[in-house]
């Protein structure tokens, strides 16, 4: 994933727990008001913090962008953020272009040019986040301290950035 320089101390806070996930399961709610979540692959993370991926314009998701969550989540290192925001679909024939890669070829055989690719841009609302200490046997060991001390022990970092969404991240009259 590509990721640009952040323009708030949030949103770089969140690029550094992620930019190593190179897939995260992107949750809409559907018509019938259940959760479907599916695997996608993170393009970038432009500098206002909003995400990319490659996807067909007439795939069913792109009809429920309104409210979506994007989850990552890192075993070996402990990470896992939760992103809570919105979806755009754009069309620009110049940033596909400058995102594309051959990995994405199996979807759109036709390459950069392929008539249904088009970008999703998830703008981010609310990011929530774990990150637990040190290697999986430290935070086993840790796990089994907390269970004999009857309290939990030291099990890492977490927390929540609100309000992330910025006027140069959202859709509207822009000039």
């Amino acid at each position: 994933m590509k990721i640009a320089a952040q323009d708030s101390a949030e949103f770089d806070h969140v690029a550094k727990l992620i930019e190593d996930i190179p897939v995260a399961m992107l949750t809409t709610i559907e018509d019938d008001h259940t959760l479907i979540s599916r695997p996608m692959a993170v393009l970038e993370m432009d500098a206002h913090g909003a995400l990319w991926f490659f996807t067909d314009v007439h795939s069913p998701k792109v009809e429920h962008l309104r409210v979506v969550n994007l989850s990552f989540t890192d075993t070996d290192h402990g990470t896992y953020v939760s992103l809570s925001g919105r979806g755009e679909i754009e069309t620009d024939r110049a940033h596909i272009q400058r995102l594309w890669s051959a990995p994405a070829k199996p979807w759109f055989p036709d390459g950069p040019d392929s008539p249904d690719l088009a970008l999703l841009k998830f703008v981010p609302s609310a990011a929530a986040y774990w990150e637990a200490p040190h290697n999986k046997m430290v935070r086993a060991f840790g796990a089994i301290a907390s269970v004999i001390a009857g309290k939990p022990v030291g099990m890492g970092e977490q927390g929540v950035h609100t309000g992330l969404s910025s006027p140069a991240s959202s859709s509207g009259d822009e000039r």
